[in-house]
C-alpha cells in the first residue's frame, strides 16, 4: 500500500474547486482580458484628430469614445479648446458642464 505522504498524496485528493470559486475565477480572467487598451494605427489616429479639429473649427457636435478599463464611455459635445502641448481637448456638453480629455485616451470619434 502506497503512503499518502509520498508523491504529493495528501494534496492530490483535496483538489476540489467549488462552483462559486470557479465562476469568480472565470469572471476575473474575463476582466483581465478586457483591461488592455486597443492599439490604433496611424490612419485611425489621423481620422480621430481630423474629427476633433472639424468640431473645433465648425462648433459642431462630436461623439468621442473614451477608453476606460472597465467600460468605454461615449461622450457627446462640442470641442471648444485644444491644448497641443498637453495633447488634451476641452469637450463642452452643456453650458457649464465640460471635461478635459487626453487625445491618447480617445479610441473613436464621429461627427
Amino acid at each position: 500500500m502506497a503512503s499518502k505522504l509520498s508523491g504529493n498524496g495528501i494534496y492530490e485528493g483535496s483538489r476540489i474547486i467549488l462552483p462559486e470559486h470557479r465562476e469568480a475565477y472565470l469572471n476575473e480572467m474575463s476582466v483581465q482580458e478586457r483591461l488592455g487598451k486597443p492599439l490604433l494605427d496611424e490612419q485611425e489616429i489621423q481620422l480621430i484628430e481630423e474629427v476633433i479639429y472639424q468640431s473645433y473649427q465648425q462648433c459642431c457636435s462630436v461623439t468621442l469614445t473614451v477608453f476606460n478599463p472597465f467600460d468605454d464611455e461615449k461622450i457627446t459635445g462640442v470641442i471648444t479648446s485644444i491644448d497641443r502641448p498637453n495633447r488634451t481637448v476641452k469637450l463642452v456638453r452643456r453650458a457649464e458642464d465640460y471635461s478635459w480629455i487626453k487625445i491618447e485616451e480617445i479610441i473613436a470619434a464621429t461627427l
